[in-house]
């Protein structure tokens, strides 16, 4: 995918948002929520290490984006995420009424990635955005970035933190 000059900074943030949450004993996920006028209106990185698994960003500024903005401003809006939504995100994406997502890396990479290493398959089936919620327009993965969200991986895996 060829991302615009002007949203690259939005998905470098994500990478900086997984890297500290990483840094903080977390599974590396960071997730930017964008207006349509291009303001940065929130932003979150996974917080799961507190014990509750749904603490995931994306599904945290579905949260935010529903209490904060109109669902005209709901629907304007782009998420910026390291990871493409799981099952429970692009379900709180659709029914908050979010507008198009955009990933660096997608759930199949990290599956390939995690099997590579090893690690259980998670409780929940893997799934595209678009297996979940047909309407949102995804787009993703963005090549320039995905090594970097594969090294997080490795890192987290391996003890590297």
């Amino acid at each position: 995918m060829v991302v615009k000059d002007t949203e690259l900074p939005h998905l470098r943030r994500c990478v900086e948002l997984a890297a500290e949450a990483l840094r903080a004993g977390d599974e590396p996920f960071g997730s930017v929520l964008v207006g349509g006028d291009g303001t940065v209106l929130a932003e979150d990185r996974n917080r799961v290490a507190s014990g509750d698994r749904t603490r995931h960003p994306e599904f945290e500024l579905a949260r935010w984006a529903a209490a904060h903005l109109t669902p005209g401003e709901r629907a304007a809006a782009t998420v910026y995420t390291s990871g493409e939504h799981c099952p429970m995100c692009a379900a709180a994406h659709a029914w908050v009424g979010l507008g198009r997502i955009v990933y660096v890396a997608s759930s199949r990479q990290l599956s390939a990635w995690l099997q590579e290493l090893g690690v259980p398959a998670p409780p929940v089936r893997t799934l595209s955005v678009n297996e979940v919620a047909p309407g949102v327009v995804v787009e993703g993965p963005v090549p320039e970035l995905v090594a970097e969200v594969r090294a997080l991986h490795h890192r987290l895996h391996r003890g590297n933190t």
